[in-house]
Formats: structure tokens, sequence, C-alpha cells
């Protein structure tokens, strides 16, 4: 599916020296360490949902946005954001931004922007969409859940 993002896009600056930006060999590792997918909360999620009966896709790339979690027989998604990727409290934490600020406050932002483009697309292409933060998956699992499966017995009704 083709990605198309509305025109005015917010542009993010490349992270690079001749920026003024570098990296040093301790924060390249660190931040190869992050994981974009399988991460503890989405893995805790799929395997309650596992267990309740529900079975499901992984990171689809037939969809916009990569959902972490696609269970196509009920036209639904789930996406479980990172709090630092996707700007959790983000009013609160944008002004405590103090290294590299114009990288990372556009980077965030995209992000922001680029989630609300999905959730619109995927909506329009009949799909209901979750969105969870990681922090609560760890702390609320079962309401998370609860949330999910709740929608899935209402959409199995009509079948």
């Amino acid at each position: 599916m083709a990605k198309t993002y509305s025109k005015n896009r917010i542009k993010v600056p490349r992270f690079n020296e001749a920026s003024g930006f570098y990296t040093t060999p301790e924060r390249s590792k660190i931040m190869g360490k992050i994981r974009g997918k399988n991460t503890k909360p989405e893995l805790a999620f799929r395997k309650a949902l596992w267990a309740s009966g529900y079975r499901y896709r992984i990171d689809s790339r037939k969809l916009i946005g990569r959902p972490d979690i696609v269970l196509n027989k009920y036209k639904t998604v789930i996406f479980i954001d990172g709090e630092f990727w996707h700007g959790y409290k983000w009013k609160d934490r944008k002004p405590k931004i103090k290294t590299n600020r114009d990288f990372w406050i556009a980077k965030i932002e995209r992000n922001q922007q680029r989630d609300a483009e999905v959730n619109e697309e995927l909506t329009r292409l009949g799909y209901k969409v979750f969105r969870f933060w990681e922090n609560e998956i760890k702390r609320e699992l079962d309401t998370c859940l609860h949330k999910v499966i709740s929608h899935l017995k209402m959409q199995s009704n009509k079948y």
C-alpha cells in the first residue's frame, strides 16, 4: 500500500555531524539496542490475546503503518506505542528536551503526525484501531485486553 501523507508534513532535520549532531560509540550502542518490534509489552499483550483464543498476524506489511497486531477476521488493528518515540505526555516532556532539540522535537512530532494519518487511513479502510502506550500494557494489561476483546465479541456477533 502506498504511503500518502498530508501536504503539511513536518520536516525532520538529518541527524548528522554537519548539522551539529554527533553520536559517540556508546550512544550508538545504546540506540542500537532499542527494539522496534517484539518488545516485552507487545509480547505480553500477544500472549494474553492468544490465551483468550484470538488468532492474529504481527507486523503486517500489507497495511499502512505496519500495525503490531492485526486481526483480519475482525478488521481490527492494535498498536503498542513506546512513550519516548510517540510522545507520551508530550506537552510536559517537550520543554525538558535539552540536547538536539531541533531534531528530537521534529522527530517526535512527525511520529505523532504520522500516527494520526495512519489511524485515519486504517479507519477509512474499515479497520478499528486500538493504540496503547507501553506503560498501559505493563500496568493494566487486563484492562487493555478487555477493551479489545469486548470489541471483538461485538464484531463476532455481526457475523
